[in-house]
């Protein structure tokens, strides 16, 4: 048998090759092909590694500085919203701005960012703190005692006035842009970026108007902040190695760098704000103009963007995100991150991937040649000792146990491989030991951080059950009758029972100024301990001058320790020491901006440091106070008013009689007049001219039209006296529509205008007055069709809802409209809608009004809506329910 030819061929290639040979060979091609695909493979994968890591980095350093924007900007709003909360506690007021003094520097202490605060008002008066470096303050003042020059005096870290710096004449605040921004956008805003003309940096203001209850301007207030704060927080960001961030404005301006680039630079002595493109930084340069090329302009980027670009022959990644999430503020943030700073770990990575592999490749030609026999040993003892290192490893024993080593001979390569294997143990060893100590030392930190957070936690919920409690009370007194209904002398019983609880001290009063403020009157005391209330005690201003004089403040007069405090002193002998009182806390009762009274707190034994809550709590027991003084003056004057509304009832319904009277004496003559004519329109008396005909046309017209009116009146009369009687009847709802909408049929189709109806089938009937209901949608259709334009459309709805028991006609036009400031006065008697096209019709005003008088008579309403140019839908609301014989006829 012959051997094939392929196979033969073959044999002198293997001929006289060693078998080690013939088997190592194939093996280290196939070794050699996939050592190199994985090389591809990783470097494929160490490409697309760098994209993903950029995108996320990038993406994860923008939400930072958008989170530091954010709140950046918070704190303005912050310190604006603490001065508007200040203002309606009644702890300062826009009347007197000398008070604010020592409220703002205390608010510049708590926000380190704001550099300056200002208050103005509509007076001309104007208080500004400004914050030094020197922890000194800055403060500037004008108003009506200094005839509004603004002076500027220093103040030391003690509040005492150091010196006056500067004075300017004539200062009016409300001409500062500030002031006009602020009350022609009438809302909180920010202002543009600018640099002061004192200080080499870039501010920003915050302004917000101030009004009343009645929304009338009181002031404006403002605040300033640096903009360097943003570039600290921007160089604080880590962006690899060389990447940086750059916030700049839509206009190319720069805002801040994380570079450490100045956004200001001063040129022949004055300083002007630095673009993005003119940057001194090659990279931020190259940003910008690359930008420039992408978006021509800065505005067109709505949303978040990642690009790429080439800068200096490397690839630069490029995030791109607006920042528009406060008023007026419209920024870009720009991260930009060189691809190298990625590349050199990567290629390193590479590097070590490759030498991995040609080791790989020589240890598996070694193993290829020797036999299995004297490779088998070592590598078992090398998989047994990984083994064991992995258990120890999983039972956390890898630093605690002796350490062990494997131990090779014979073969160099594996020899090398055992070394570096006992090498690798004895790292992992002493990692894993420190790793454990470092542990411990981070659950030593996390025990001690909890119990902090516990006492944090148990403070704040003794906060909270206290401000609970507060809620509760003002809750109470919120509901009580007696506040509402202005019974003084109960609401202040229960207030005062309420305040001493909730507070928990051992006396509450409340005493009003007499009518010549000359002393206060105890309304009521109420004494906890003893449960009793008692009433007429009176304390004269001749008496405690010092005291009478620290109410005219209008604030709370706040006292922790009665003994050292000099305002109550005048009281020792007589109350303070007898009762024992050592601490007290006094809140004025305003009414009209004035001081009328005041809300005593007094406790006994102990000194006690009043709490902002506390003093806001009073403050609050005090507006209850002024709130049932106002309800108590309120009810007198609705007593007057009611009076006054009952005389003109009676007027109203003389006026009623008289129309009707007077409609009954009109009807008569006019309804021979009308049957007169008709009989000539008859040619009863013998044959007529045309214009005799179109002269008794006239005639019936006018007197048509005079009956109706009259009708109208004397319908309306009846209503408004109370004489009209409904006769109600289960009256067809289908029959009604139908008649109604046969008395304009005429007039639609003079005008070509279509009339419909959208009524459901087997509606049945309803209880209503037949002849007034078809009044009522006359009225309403004649209405409609006389104020469509030719070509219009008119028709009615009929929509019952059975289960709220009612049904709603609407009267649909495409006419002409009604504009909104007519809606209110549309139903009154009397009254006509003046307009272009109304103007071309004859009409009283008394149609509409008699349509809601007929709808309310039978317990329903009428609504309209309309637009104009467009149409108008007039709903009229009656009740209804479904009869149990429609139910019988439809089975039937």
């Amino acid at each position: 048998m012959k051997q094939k030819p392929s196979k033969n061929r073959l044999l002198p290639l293997v001929k006289g090759v060693p078998l080690s040979r013939v088997l190592v060979v194939p093996f280290l091609l196939t070794i050699s092909l996939a050592v190199g695909l994985i090389g591809y493979l990783s470097f494929l994968n160490g490409h697309k590694a760098i994209n993903e890591v950029s995108s996320e980095l990038r993406r994860e350093i923008a939400n930072r500085v958008d989170q530091n924007l954010q709140t950046f900007f918070s704190t303005p709003r912050q310190v604006l919203h603490g001065n508007q909360t200040a203002l309606q506690l009644g702890l300062v007021n826009m009347q007197d701005l000398t008070a604010w003094e020592p409220f703002l520097t205390q608010q510049l202490e708590i926000f380190p960012t704001a550099v300056a605060i200002a208050i103005s008002n509509e007076q001309r008066e104007h208080l500004s703190v400004e914050k030094l470096s020197n922890d000194n303050f800055l403060v500037k003042k004008a108003g009506k005692s200094n005839n509004y020059e603004l002076y500027t005096y220093k103040i030391d870290n003690r509040g005492k006035r150091t010196q006056l710096s500067e004075v300017m004449k004539n200062f009016d605040p409300r001409s500062r842009p500030f002031y006009q921004t602020a009350v022609s956008d009438r809302r909180f805003g920010f202002s543009q970026i600018f640099i002061p003309p004192t200080d080499k940096t870039l501010l920003l203001s915050a302004n917000e108007p101030i009004y009343d209850s009645q929304s009338k301007l009181l002031g404006v207030n403002s605040t300033l902040t640096r903009l360097s704060k943003i570039g600290d927080d921007l160089r604080n960001i880590k962006v690899g190695k060389s990447g940086q961030i750059v916030i700049m404005q839509p206009s190319g301006l720069l805002v801040a760098s994380s570079t450490g680039e100045e956004p200001i630079r001063i040129n022949n002595g004055l300083p002007s704000r630095v673009a993005v493109s003119q940057s001194s930084n090659s990279l931020t340069q190259a940003t910008s103009e690359y930008l420039s090329r992408k978006f021509g302009n800065l505005n067109r980027i709505q949303s978040l963007q990642q690009l790429e670009f080439s800068f200096r022959g490397q690839r630069q990644f490029l995030e791109v995100r607006p920042f528009r999430g406060k008023p007026d503020v419209d920024w870009i943030i720009a991260v930009v991150i060189p691809e190298a700073d990625f590349m050199e770990q990567i290629n390193r990575h590479t590097q070590i991937t490759i030498l991995l592999c040609l080791a790989a490749f020589a240890l598996t030609a070694v193993l290829g040649i020797l036999l299995s026999r004297w490779i088998a040993q070592p590598v078992m003892l090398l998989n047994i000792a990984a083994k064991a290192l992995a258990v120890k490893a999983t039972t956390k024993s890898l630093g605690k146990e002796k350490k062990s080593a494997v131990i090779v001979q014979g073969i160099a390569e594996l020899e090398v491989l055992a070394q570096s294997f006992n090498q690798m143990t004895q790292q992992l060893q002493t990692s894993f030991a420190a790793l454990t100590t470092a542990n411990e030392e981070l659950e030593q930190r996390i025990e001690q951080r909890n119990q902090e957070l516990q006492q944090e936690i148990q403070e704040r919920i003794h906060n909270e059950r206290r401000l609970r409690q507060h809620s509760l009370a003002l809750a109470e007194l919120a509901n009580y009758r007696a506040v509402a209904n202005g019974d003084l002398e109960t609401a202040c019983k229960f207030i005062t029972e309420k305040a001493a609880n909730a507070l928990l001290v051992e006396r509450v009063s409340i005493w009003l100024f007499n009518s010549k403020r000359t002393k206060l009157q105890c309304v009521d005391l109420y004494e906890s301990s003893q449960n009793k209330h008692s009433s007429g005690l009176e304390r004269n201003r001749a008496d405690y001058p010092v005291y009478f004089q620290a109410l005219a403040s209008a604030r709370t007069i706040t006292v922790s320790d009665t003994r050292k405090d000099p305002r109550v002193q005048e009281f020792w002998d007589d109350l303070l020491e007898p009762e024992n009182i050592v601490a007290l806390i006094d809140a004025p009762i305003l009414a009209g901006g004035e001081v009328v009274g005041m809300v005593f707190h007094e406790q006994v034994k102990t000194p006690r440091q009043w709490e902002l809550s506390e003093q806001n709590f009073v403050g609050a027991i005090a507006d209850f106070v002024a709130l049932t003084l106002e309800v108590s003056d309120r009810q007198r004057a609705e007593v007057a008013l009611r009076q006054a509304k009952e005389a003109a009832e009676v007027a109203n319904r003389a006026k009623s009689n008289f129309l009707g009277n007077m409609s009954y004496e009109l009807r008569t003559p006019l309804n021979s007049i009308l049957g007169i004519t008709e009989a000539l329109q008859d040619q009863v008396f013998g044959p007529l001219t045309e214009q005799q005909r179109q002269s008794l046309s006239t005639v019936e017209h006018s007197g048509q039209h005079l009956l109706e009116l009259i009708n109208n009146m004397l319908s309306l009369a009846k209503i408004e006296s109370g004489k009209m009687e409904l006769e109600i009847t289960p009256t067809s709802i289908q029959k009604l529509c139908d008649s109604s909408l046969d008395f304009v049929k005429q007039l639609a189709f003079q005008k070509n205008i279509q009339l419909s109806t959208q009524i459901p089938e087997n509606i049945g009937t309803i209880q209503v007055d037949e002849r007034r209901m078809q009044q009522l949608l006359i009225n309403l259709l004649s209405n409609a069709v006389k104020f469509t334009p030719e070509g219009g459309e008119v028709w009615l709805e009929v929509q019952p809802v059975a289960t709220q028991e009612r049904i709603y006609f609407s009267v649909v036009d495409t006419g002409i409209g009604i504009e909104p400031e007519n809606l209110p006065n549309l139903f009154q008697p009397f009254v006509q809608v003046e307009n272009s096209y109304t103007r071309r019709y004859a009409g009283t005003g008394l149609g509409l009004s008699l349509v809601r008088k007929i709808a309310e008579l039978h317990g329903g309403s009428v609504a309209v809506y309309s637009q104009l140019d467009k149409g108008s839908r007039f709903t009229v609301t009656l009740p209804w329910k479904q009869v149990e014989h429609q139910e019988q006829e439809a089975g039937e």
